[in-house]
């Protein structure tokens, strides 16, 4: 083989290696060490506002109940709620029929958390996020720390450690 081959072919292999690495939304989301951007949603059950929370850290995660990769959060979230003191999940779903949310909530028996839907899609939008899940983690002040794209495990201990340490 030549040597011109051989380059070809790492070139090759170089370039479908970075084209994979971008599907990765966001690697360093502009967002991080900004503040968080305030809203108010106006569920059928409640009021909540992103600012209501100051002094505490949240985790706000955007799902939606017609995302699969959602679902394999749920237990680990809602175990992170009780382990972890001085934080808050909120979990805003941004579907557009009521009704498959209000089934949802009640099929997974989301209660240990802040589950509200915004079918506006203002407060996802506000973040620029469009494909759920997608969590960020905004510390006591409202800043932005984190932003977690896809599912994650949040009852690992390197997630716990982290969100105590805020």
């Amino acid at each position: 083989m030549s040597r011109r081959t051989i380059f070809r072919a790492a070139a090759l292999a170089a370039s479908l290696a970075l084209a994979a690495t971008g599907c990765n939304r966001g690697s360093y989301p502009q967002e991080l060490g900004r503040r968080a951007p305030n809203f108010t949603i106006h569920d059928a059950n409640e009021t909540v506002s992103l600012s209501q929370f100051r002094g505490k850290t949240v985790v706000l995660n955007f799902w939606a109940s017609w995302c699969s990769y959602c679902a394999a959060e749920w237990p680990s979230l809602e175990q992170l709620q009780e382990k972890v003191p001085n934080l808050v999940v909120v979990a805003v779903a941004f579907d557009s029929d009521p009704a498959d949310y209000r089934q949802y909530v009640a099929d997974y028996q989301l209660h240990n958390m802040t589950v509200v839907l915004d079918p506006t899609d203002k407060s996802n939008l506000a973040f620029g996020t469009a494909r759920p899940p997608e969590t960020y983690i905004i510390d006591k002040r409202g800043i932005i720390r984190r932003k977690f794209i896809g599912a994650q495990d949040w009852s690992t201990p390197e997630i716990q450690d982290y969100l105590r340490s805020l």
